[in-house]
């Protein structure tokens, strides 16, 4: 993994929608979790802790699983 990789990695501070705009393939892991953050009023403003906690989930296999499908996205 380059250094550009790991400075654009998704982090648990970052925006759903961002994330989902800059990769779209997240949205497919945001489906597989039950998280229907596409679309959500919500997803501006919430960050990636955010949702995890409002689905009752831990972050960290959310977070790998977003930087994968972002990794897809990015090749």
């Amino acid at each position: 993994m380059s250094i550009t990789h790991l400075a654009e990695s998704i982090t648990a501070d970052s925006i759903v929608q961002g994330v989902i705009e800059r990769h779209p393939k997240t949205i497919a892991v945001f489906a597989r979790h039950g998280m229907q953050c596409v679309g959500c009023y919500i997803s501006p403003f919430h960050t990636i802790t955010d949702c995890a906690r409002e689905h009752a989930m831990s972050v960290d296999p959310l977070l790998d699983d977003l930087n994968q499908a972002a990794l897809l996205t990015d090749a």
